[in-house]
């Protein structure tokens, strides 16, 4: 992944148009921002095993960083439409077919055309399922590894199966990276992706377009709805007040307002009679009158609002009973681990101001927690408290991952640590020792960086 960074990527920004790098490679460094996790994540368990001994355990890892490889499922959506793009441009443009000859000529590349390269993320993540379901096989149901290799597959597979769904619809994709070039979204508080997962709808999905007009100033809006929020803009030009697919690259529209979520927002036609055209937008504690410029315009927005809104609430409810039924599972453990993430020490800076913005992520197989962030500080302070159901005091494993928080860019990776139950519970045992425990622990994977925690384990009466 990272030698096509060095032998095409960078090389091909002298040649093409950044949109069209953009197109071509999409998201292709978070992609391998997914990789390095996995990687170090896999370094670190091999390291704190020690060096002779033998790994037991690699599924807790997967269900941890498995849901961190959504990039995915935007890039190989958008592989036919790089496919194209290079298709075309090398049928008609001779220097861009002369350089890209070039670009493969570098020994690095083994022979290898760039369009293998672009396949590579596709090939690889379809592969996940089939080897871990080859791990599966070989583990056997009373080894404790073997709950998290199955949920991990399961991970796997849904993975492959929004990737696909990704792929199929097609028009979708094309309409949400237009979406990404022209709609101007200042002031969140994170990148909003359109071409992107929602929170718990699966891929997020075009629905509808068009102009409304504020009842009260007339302001003319352009409204885009999706399947998980609802986004007010205004055009930047007079004119423009249609979703029109085909317009050049340029910002077309700028937010109006935050996105409105469809879990937070009702429509219904005013009580007053006198504008057939209007209907009610409620959002929390605010209403907004719109207008549309016929009754069929006004019938269609309420319906299309109200169908998106139902299922977004539904898929809502279910998902939480999901997560319930999981607790109560994951609840029927041996004993619990109260963790406190109290500081970071000596971080590595990697912000242009030489600091960071810290956070740790925390995990026991498929549980993870959040610290908050800590802005420009290598010397964090969090204070974090949070705890983990312990299924086998043996072999379960705390996981520890410090992350500068990027909002227009993957996070950079600061450090991991672990720290077994079975040596927090020998600790524990030895009288002399007071609890909670105190510990320092050396972040790995990285130069510089440690972080402390306090950490306490209750086993439950009938487990003992």
């Amino acid at each position: 992944m990272q030698l096509v960074m060095e032998v095409f990527y960078k090389p091909m920004a002298t040649v093409v148009s950044k949109e069209d790098l953009a197109t071509i490679f999409v998201n292709w460094k978070e992609i391998i921002m997914c990789n390095m996790k996995l990687l170090k994540a896999l370094r670190v368990r091999k390291k704190m095993s020690g060096e002779s001994r033998v790994i037991r355990n690699i599924g807790d890892i997967l269900c941890e960083q498995l849901p961190h490889m959504t990039p995915y499922i935007r890039f190989c959506s958008c592989q036919l439409r790089a496919s194209t793009l290079i298709q075309k441009k090398t049928d008609s443009d001779n220097e861009f077919k002369t350089q890209m000859k070039r670009f493969s000529s570098d020994s690095r590349t083994k022979g290898m055309p760039f369009s293998s390269f672009l396949i590579k993320p596709m090939q690889r993540i379809t592969k996940y399922p089939l080897l871990i379901g080859k791990i599966l096989e070989n583990t056997p149901v009373y080894h404790p590894d073997h709950d998290n290799v199955s949920s991990a597959l399961e991970k796997a597979e849904e993975l492959c199966t929004q990737v696909n769904e990704g792929v199929r619809e097609k028009e979708n994709s094309d309409r949400l990276e237009w979406l990404q070039s022209h709609v101007q979204c200042d002031g969140l508080a994170e990148e909003l992706i359109f071409n992107s997962l929602t929170n718990c709808l699966g891929q997020r999905k075009y629905l509808y377009s068009g102009p409304l007009v504020k009842a009260k100033s007339n302001k003319e809006l352009v409204c885009f709805l999706f399947n998980d929020f609802l986004l007010l803009t205004t055009a930047t030009k007079q004119g423009i007040v249609t979703f029109d697919i085909d317009a050049k690259p340029g910002i077309l529209y700028k937010m109006y307002r935050y996105p409105l979520f469809l879990n937070e927002i009702s429509v219904k036609i005013p009580s007053e009679k006198n504008d057939e055209n209007a209907f009610n937008l409620s959002h929390i504690d605010k209403v907004y009158t719109l207008k549309t410029d016929s009754a069929a315009a006004r019938t269609k927005w309420l319906n299309k609002i109200e169908e998106a809104t139902t299922v977004f609430v539904e898929t809502e409810k279910k998902k939480r009973e999901k997560a319930h039924q999981a607790r109560a599972q994951r609840s029927k453990g041996v004993g619990r681990l109260l963790v406190v993430i109290l500081e970071g020490a000596d971080l590595k800076p990697v912000d242009r101001n030489g600091l960071a913005d810290p956070y740790c992520e925390v995990s026991m197989g498929v549980q993870e927690h959040k610290t908050k962030i800590i802005q420009n500080s290598l010397n964090p302070k969090w204070n974090s408290s949070m705890q983990f159901i312990v299924r086998d005091t043996d072999q379960d494993v705390l996981c520890i991952t410090v992350f500068d928080r990027d909002l227009f860019s993957p996070n950079d990776f600061l450090g991991r640590t672990e720290i077994r139950v079975s040596d927090i519970t020998r600790e524990i045992q030895d009288p002399k020792v007071r609890r909670p425990i105190v510990k320092k622990l050396l972040l790995h994977e990285v130069e510089t960086g440690e972080v402390t925690v306090k950490l306490d384990l209750q086993l439950f009466q009938d487990a003992s």
